[in-house]
């Protein structure tokens, strides 16, 4: 069977591809984490849903996933790559369009004059490139990695919502609970400061004792105050995550709390398991789509050969376009072989190769940071436990310390500012633990975003 030159020409298209192999970089970081006790009690292939075992959390962090504007940015630039690649692979075919033509011409020769038609139907395909050392593979394989490394771009940045909004629903709780915390110290330290007040006029107490008391009172006036000023703006900051307003009926109380999952670090985890984070596999693709955009620099150098050809049938007159012997058609090809251009296509190859260092380094960066934030998280998490028993230990002794020393104040064996001292620590040491509460919880988000989200060893 005989192939006219158009199929034949057609079917060398595409059979050279000058990209480089693409070899993924060595990560480089170490083969292990060099801490990965102490975060060990749930499996950590869970998702979001089932690691906050909060309801209030969950919905909140729903809300933000559909309405928060950033992640939805995000979402609408992976639906425009898309596009634009399918516009980029439509490159790789012919474009057959439909024409139909009619002239009716009048003209004067002579001083006579004669009118003339014409008239043509047909197919025919302009311009189309055969791709015979992959240019337009290659930036057709371009624009996918780019489409699929925005999907990833888009994937990291619901994981980062999804951890920042959890953050944010936290703090608010422990600014809560110091918020409360203040509030009772302020009323608690209200009372003594009276009964302090009343010995000071009956000369029991000391001018100093009753500036010192006064003293207690306004710092947690002062605290109190900042932590409803505090509260306030971490609701801001959730709602603005959030992209709406939240019930209160969303919002943690002012109790203790412990709404999240502790993720499982299994001994001996290999670091390669950084590439199941959607960051560094949005880097990686990339870094490939850098490479493609050598390959298609490279084809620049070489012939490049465009068809327009079309068939149909052309007659002059209307009822004449489909009777026999009215078939018409044209073959066009054209051929261009660059000779000179002052440089311009050596500069563009130099410019993807080193855009592709870039890339390279870009990505090799991004593994770094990864490995860093996961090493970070597991060192707060494998001391974490010990610091809270630490802190505990140190509320009940600072709390027993006081007691004693109001007890002995009453029974007259014990000066006032022993007592205030005391009472100064016990808040101070409340306040800590709290804070450490806060940092315990959220150490497990960060741990959880770190690793990716959804994980486990394949």
């Amino acid at each position: 069977m005989r192939l006219s030159p158009l199929l034949l020409a057609l079917a060398l298209a595409g059979c050279v591809n000058l990209a480089p192999d693409y070899q993924r970089p060595a990560a480089p970081v170490a083969e292990q984490w060099p801490t990965t006790s102490g975060a060990s009690t749930t499996s950590a292939d869970i998702s979001w849903k089932s690691l906050f075992t909060d309801a209030r959390l969950r919905d909140t962090v729903a809300l933000a996933l559909a309405n928060n504007r950033d992640l939805r940015v995000a979402a609408l630039n992976v639906e425009y790559q898309r596009a634009q690649y399918r516009i980029q692979r439509a490159e790789l075919f012919p474009a057959v369009s439909a024409t139909a033509d009619g002239t009716r011409q009048r003209s004067v020769t002579n001083g006579s004059s004669a009118v003339s038609s014409q008239y043509s139907v047909g197919l025919g395909v302009s311009n189309y490139e055969l791709d015979l050392f992959g240019r337009l593979g290659n930036l057709k394989d371009a624009a996918l990695e780019q489409y699929l490394s925005l999907e990833q771009t888009r994937r990291s940045t619901q994981l980062s919502l999804v951890a920042e909004v959890a953050t944010a629903w936290m703090t608010l709780a422990a600014d809560q609970q110091l918020l409360k915390l203040a509030n009772d110290t302020y009323a608690s330290q209200q009372k003594t400061y009276t009964l302090v007040q009343q010995s000071h006029g009956l000369g029991g107490e000391s001018g100093v004792s009753l500036a010192q008391a006064r003293s207690t009172v306004e710092s947690a006036r002062a605290d109190a105050a900042n932590y409803a000023s505090q509260v306030e703006q971490d609701r801001n900051a959730l709602e603005l995550l959030v992209g709406q307003r939240l019930s209160d009926s969303l919002l943690p109380g002012d109790q203790p709390f412990d709404t999240t999952l502790l993720v499982s670090v299994p001994q001996g985890l290999p670091s390669s398991l950084l590439q199941r984070r959607p960051d560094v596999q949005a880097a990686e693709h990339t870094l490939k789509a850098a490479n493609a955009d050598v390959g298609a620099a490279r084809a620049a150098f070489f012939p490049s050969i465009t068809l327009t050809a079309s068939g149909g049938s052309a007659s002059s007159e209307l009822s004449g376009l489909f009777k026999g012997g009215s078939g018409a058609w044209s073959f066009a090809p054209s051929i261009n072989l660059p000779i000179f251009n002052a440089g311009s296509n050596r500069a563009s190859l130099d410019a993807t190769k080193v855009n592709s260092e870039i890339e390279v380094a870009t990505y090799e960066k991004t593994i770094q940071t990864a490995f860093s934030e996961v090493a970070d998280a597991l060192s707060v998490r494998a001391h974490i436990n010990e610091r809270l028993d630490a802190q505990r230990s140190l509320t009940e002794a600072t709390d027993t310390a006081y007691q004693l020393s109001l007890a002995l104040y009453k029974q007259g064996s014990d000066s006032f500012l022993d007592v205030l001292d005391a009472q100064r620590s016990l808040y101070s040491a409340q306040q800590s633990l709290i804070s450490l509460k806060l940092t315990e919880q959220t150490n497990r988000v960060t741990l959880y975003k770190a690793l990716g989200g959804e994980w486990a060893q394949r």
